[in-house]
């Protein structure tokens, strides 16, 4: 779907110090559909600088954008249609030159951003001379590296040249790949992108008073001058963090830091030629084509509704937990924190339950530390959990989810002993990671009300749930499940009941093949090396360690006994070290870690193998394009696009991968081995 193209709207204001040029980005959306800039909103932009130079008299000019929102940045449906370094470069070029208009006015310029600002919106605001912010504004800065392009309308080179390369360096690098994280208003403000914070409904009111201070020089805005000193050092710093992020695999963040470097300088144009050629080289690239389609994967295709609006849904106004260990602990704090209503968690012994307990309210007390809730907020909040030893304090919960050990007798169990207690429209969930939810809730008297609700760890990070219609879950229970998730802030994939579901299904068959070709003779260091060369976010054993040997062990049982041993062999070494209580592979002494000599030691090589890494990516890989076919053959999920969300949202692949399926079709495995691909446009 096209976006609606952001006009510029011109109107003048007769000040006490002269006629004021008075400028608003509008696309005729609501809030919902952000400010972008296509060509047209380029040309709009253009033709209105160009009514404001015939008009004699102009002493200055406010910038601005519609409620909530100043501008989100390019539009972004436009990338995939630019294929060639020209036509990336063109871009470029013509962003500098329609927004340089507003640097090159003869009159002072302010940027008041009431809202959004992202990417080219950020960027058009440093074009101006001085800049407000709202306290209330959300989402500022520069997600560029995260999509694999770079702040190329003048970012890199005017955010330096403002703030400093060690600003910089956090806003456009750092930020961007520490999960695309954003700054607000004060923030902004603190780090000096803005020289004026204002708050309430008189902010444009202030942004225009502060404008007319400036122009009748009544307010001089002055700013240290930036220091390049130590950039060696700082872009070396970042480059390090840039490696441990994306391992070579995505080149953005390494070209942002060249043009960060460069543009100490202090040559404007020369900046925003090299920004032009950076554009031009990374906007026809694999990783920038990857991270648009993963963007919209997560923006647009997630938020599509998945059931029928008439079917009913039950309104959760007190949630039960059978369990207090790790993970329905997570899930305690969660549905306080998001829901705000009463929990009770159960567990067999009052010492589980009261660790339970402590392990909320030190959650509650982080949030406190961040300033994300107040003391008094928190204290609320964890008088919402009552810890019990009682099914029958379940009595009136919505909705009773399990999270107990990963055992169907156990499971079961826990369910038929719930059930007499329940209210009889009451939604019981399981937050099984592999098992058959169908067969958990056979012997329930009312199993059209089970559903599986698979969260991944951590949970407060992951905002993934497998959503598992079981074979006899009604359409209202499913509904619930949907509209639950959206209400923990979450995105719920459907997924057919099937052993391991689609994300752990998908990891295990890595899994397994990582553990053979250690077996067959390579290093474990030089498997880890060879995925994390790719752009995954950890590598396998790391991985391994995170999940926990038993837990993993357990997974592949249930998807050997499925699917047989050719796909996912019993690893008899896993299988040694699980029974030896080994907890991990790695042994860490703080930033380093190496392998555990005990665990060499145990594992027994069935050969001795020299492998090449682009070998072990292939053998990988492939396995996992045939792996993914059976999938969807299978009808786990609905499309290729279902697999790529999961892939992003539950197991933290990066977008310049743009999720599974599509990496497989555009680095060539797909063709190769199933001749075919999996994404047609």
């Amino acid at each position: 779907m096209a976006e609606p193209i952001t006009r510029f709207y011109n109107r003048f204001y007769n000040s006490p110090v002269g006629k004021i040029a008075i400028v608003t980005m509008d696309n005729g959306q609501d809030y919902r559909r952000p400010n972008t800039f296509s060509e047209a909103a380029m040309h709009s932009l253009s033709e209105t600088l160009d009514a404001i130079s015939r008009e004699p008299e102009v002493r200055g000019l406010m910038l601005t954008g519609k409620p909530y929102i100043f501008a989100a940045g390019a539009d972004l449906t436009e990338v995939p249609f630019i294929t060639t370094f020209e036509q990336g470069y063109q871009v470029g070029r013509f962003g500098h030159t329609v927004m340089k208009r507003i640097m090159d006015l003869p009159y002072p310029t302010l940027a008041a951003i009431n809202g959004v600002a992202l990417g080219g919106g950020l960027e058009i605001a440093l074009y101006c001379r001085v800049r407000s912010v709202h306290r209330s504004a959300q989402a500022i800065g520069f997600p560029e590296c995260f999509l694999g392009l770079i702040p190329g309308w003048g970012g890199c080179t005017l955010a330096t040249r403002l703030l400093g390369p060690e600003k910089a360096l956090q806003l456009i690098i750092y930020n961007a790949l520490n999960q695309n994280r954003m700054i607000n208003g004060p923030a902004a403000f603190e780090l000096g992108l803005a020289d004026r914070l204002f708050d309430g409904a008189e902010f444009l009111d202030e942004s225009l008073q502060f404008l007319l201070d400036v122009i009748a020089e009544k307010v001089v805005v002055e700013r240290a001058p930036v220091q390049g000193a130590g950039i060696k050092n700082l872009i070396g710093q970042a480059k390090a963090f840039v490696e441990g992020r994306v391992h070579g695999a995505a080149p953005a963040p390494y070209r942002a830091l060249e043009l960060i470097a460069g543009a100490c300088d202090g040559d404007l144009e020369k900046g925003f030629e090299e920004e032009n050629r950076a554009l031009g080289e990374l906007i026809k690239s694999r990783q920038c084509k990857a991270s648009i389609y993963a963007f919209d994967l997560v923006n647009r295709y997630a938020k599509k509704p998945k059931i029928q609006k008439e079917v009913k849904r039950k309104a959760i106004a007190k949630v039960g937990i059978i369990g207090a260990g790790l993970m329905a602990s997570q899930l305690a704090h969660l549905f306080i924190h998001r829901l705000e209503v009463p929990v009770v968690m159960k567990d067999i012994s009052q010492d589980l339950v009261d660790k339970g307990r402590a392990y909320v309210r030190q959650e509650l007390s982080k949030l406190v530390e961040k300033g994300r809730v107040s003391e008094g907020k928190s204290r609320y909040l964890a008088g919402l959990l009552k810890g019990t030893l009682d099914y029958g304090d379940f009595a009136e919960c919505d909705f009773i989810i399990e999270a107990v050990f990963e055992n169907m007798g156990v499971k079961q169990q826990v369910f038929r002993e719930a059930e007499h207690f329940l209210k009889p429209d009451a939604v019981l969930a399981t937050n099984t990671s592999s098992l058959s939810v169908s067969e958990m809730a056979k012997e329930l008297k009312n199993p059209e009300r089970m559903v599986g609700f698979h969260f991944f760890n951590p949970v407060a990070v992951m905002p993934l749930i497998e959503v598992i219609r079981a074979e006899r879950t009604n359409e209202s229970t499913l509904a619930t499940a949907f509209d639950l998730a959206a209400k923990l802030r979450k995105t719920g994939i459907l997924v057919k009941d099937s052993p391991a579901f689609l994300v752990n299904r998908v990891l295990v068959r890595m899994l397994v093949d990582c553990l053979s070709v250690v077996d067959e003779g390579a290093p474990f260091s030089q498997v880890d090396a060879a995925l994390l060369a790719l752009g995954l976010p950890m590598a396998p054993f790391e991985l391994l360690d995170l999940v926990g040997l038993p837990v993993a062990f357990h997974v592949i049982e249930t998807l050997n006994q499925a699917f047989g041993p050719e796909r996912f062999p019993l690893n008899a070494n896993v299988k040694k070290l699980v029974e030896g209580k080994k907890a991990a592979f790695y042994l860490r002494d703080g930033k380093s870690k190496q392998i555990d000599p005990e665990v060499e030691g145990l594992w027994v090589r069935s050969g001795t193998k020299d492998f090449h890494p682009e070998e072990i990516q292939e053998r990988i890989l492939s396995n996992l394009a045939r792996e993914t076919d059976l999938i969807l053959n299978e009808k786990v999920v609905v499309s290729s696009r279902d697999v790529d969300l999961a892939m992003i949202l539950g197991a933290g692949w990066p977008f310049f991968m743009g999720g599974l399926t599509m990496y497989l079709d555009l680095v060539g495995i797909t063709p190769k081995v199933l001749q075919k691909v999996f994404f047609s446009f």
